[in-house]
């Protein structure tokens, strides 16, 4: 976790928040399929640990967990500065402040089922939660369901193509940065989330590497040459986090305990000390930050004209409709169209 004086360029975080604005404008009119909108989008498979790295962030244990796909839906987090309050909302109920986390975490399933009903499938609408903070800096991720292989109890047969496509349907954009999660105790050359990544990103431009379960490596391994990007490398590079145990989970493990306890992991570590200050969550929050903030000064220019192109056409569309009569042929044909 970490302070909003940490993020280093406050003079452009207004950019994250009104690039939030728009965002939420776009979900609540059923129009952000239609935008390209500078973004963050989090992918992984199902035991990677970005259930974990997010709530790293926040602090809290906030989102479903279990077997099988607990993240059914796209979830957009918008991590939000606030120095006197610590408080979650959700874009669905406006108005109503939680401040009991596991409270959150119920209603994320509860409107995931609402949507998808319980047999684990899945929807591309996405929910939208608002976490306000001390402890975070501005930042908006989305997070998308975990890659799956074999389909649980009555999915569909094709829920591995179903996430698939959903996955695509949101990194395949231009405007779109990856954050490509993998575990560091699987074969990391065939990472479901670096080959998904490589797919629409072969440059490695728009991808940015988490590693994973570093601690949980086999003795005497390590993953140094991913690390320092010599292995698969990215432009953006990588960065290593150890998250809590399952264990630690369960146990209710202090995520402020484990931040602290990865920070000597990699202070301590022969193969990694040497980089420990460009390791583990804070840093992460941090470089995420910078790297979205950015990625919409660069990309602003050109989604303004994207913007200016449609609003144009919806001019031109509302002058043709302004005085609509239910009796001209021409217009009724294009109405119906």
């Amino acid at each position: 976790m970490a302070g909003q004086g940490q993020a280093g360029n406050s003079g452009m975080e207004q950019l994250i928040l009104i690039m939030n604005k728009l965002q939420d404008a776009c979900s609540s009119s059923g129009t952000a399929h239609k935008f390209d909108l500078p973004q963050i989008a989090v992918v992984g498979s199902q035991s990677a640990g970005k259930s974990s790295v997010l709530e790293n962030f926040v602090g809290k244990d906030f989102l479903p967990r279990g077997s099988g796909i607990v993240t059914r839906r796209p979830l957009i987090l918008q991590l939000l500065y606030n120095p006197s309050a610590e408080y979650a909302e959700f874009g669905h109920q406006r108005g109503r402040k939680y401040t009991n986390f596991e409270e959150v975490r119920q209603e994320i399933e509860a409107e995931t089922d609402r949507l998808t009903g319980r047999n684990k499938g899945i929807s591309n609408v996405p929910i939208m939660l608002r976490v306000f903070s001390p402890h975070v800096l501005n930042l908006t991720l989305v997070d998308l369901p975990g890659m799956t292989k074999v389909a649980v109890g009555d999915q569909p047969p094709d829920i591995e193509v179903q996430i698939r496509n959903m996955l695509l349907e949101f990194i395949t954009k231009e405007n779109c940065l990856i954050l490509a999660v993998s575990p560091a105790n699987s074969d990391l050359a065939n990472s479901d989330a670096l080959k998904l990544a490589k797919e629409v990103d072969p440059a490695g431009t728009r991808t940015i590497g988490v590693i994973t379960k570093l601690d949980l490596m086999d003795q005497g391994t390590d993953a140094r040459e991913v690390l320092e990007n010599k292995l698969l490398p990215l432009r953006r590079g990588y960065i290593g986090v150890v998250n809590r145990s399952q264990k630690d989970i369960e146990g209710r493990k202090d995520i402020k305990a484990a931040m602290a306890a990865e920070r000597k992991f990699f202070l301590s570590h022969p193969s990694y000390r040497h980089m420990a200050e460009r390791m583990g969550t804070p840093y992460l929050q941090r470089c995420l930050n910078q790297q979205l903030t950015n990625h919409i000064r660069e990309t602003l220019p050109s989604l303004r004209s994207e913007l200016q192109t449609k609003l144009l056409a919806l001019e031109k569309d509302y002058q043709a409709y302004a005085n609509f009569s239910p009796d001209d042929p021409s217009i009724k044909t294009k109405a119906m169209m």
